[in-house]
């Protein structure tokens, strides 16, 4: 009987010895938690959800800016005188592109605006056609009887002709006529784009070799809607 309640008690006694410990196990999976953590009362927060900010500003992206583009448009050109403004290109100004096209007309007929006496007066009338929403034209360059007439478009029969007459004069343009176009040679019609910085240099220079010539502002077309 003693012996029993002295196994007993030993038993007692290495439960309680290894509960608290003593024999390398801890009492409680905390206690070894604890153990685990790395100066953990010198943590700092050093961010709350913020996102990252950028060291400095000066590292974003600046886009470059790029030159303004300008476009010049000289017709009524002789072969020989679109030649020579090609070369001017290639030798002085070679920023600039030039797009050639090459215009043959038939015998027909055309509605225009006679010849004006200077080119001044040309301005004020191409002016009164912008207002008027005519954008279908242009001013003859090249030498001859209709020099500084402003052409208005051209028609293969006399009936068209007066049809297209009659309906730019109810659109307000009165000083519109028509009548008979013989066919003559082909002419050149060049369409120079480069930057604006040098544009009036350009054109001083083409005027300077070409001096009865004189450019016109580039159309711009209207984009589709969406």
């Amino acid at each position: 009987m003693r012996l029993a309640v002295f196994l007993l008690i030993l038993a007692n006694l290495l439960f309680f010895v290894w509960a608290r410990g003593y024999l390398g196990t801890p009492a409680s999976p905390d206690a070894r938690r604890l153990e685990q953590q790395l100066l953990a009362d010198q943590v700092r927060v050093l961010a709350r959800g913020e996102p990252p900010r950028p060291a400095s500003r000066e590292a974003e992206a600046v886009p470059e800016s790029k030159d303004a583009a300008s476009c010049q448009l000289w017709s009524e050109l002789a072969s020989a005188e679109a030649d020579q403004i090609e070369r001017l290109l290639g030798e002085q100004f070679a920023d600039f592109k030039a797009t050639r096209r090459t215009v043959a007309e038939n015998s027909g007929y055309w509605v225009f605006v006679p010849p004006l006496a200077n080119k001044e007066e040309v301005s004020k009338k191409t002016a009164e056609l912008q207002q008027l929403g005519i954008q279908d034209y242009f001013v003859v360059q090249a030498s001859g009887p209709n020099q500084l007439a402003i052409s208005l478009g051209t028609y293969r029969t006399e009936e068209a002709a007066n049809a297209g007459l009659a309906t730019l004069q109810a659109k307000g343009v009165k000083s519109a006529r028509m009548a008979e176009r013989k066919g003559r040679p082909p002419f050149h019609i060049l369409e120079i784009r480069g930057p604006e910085a040098q544009a009036e240099a350009l054109r001083q220079a083409i005027v300077a070799r070409l001096p009865k010539a004189s450019p016109v502002a580039c159309r711009v077309k209207a984009e589709a809607a969406p």
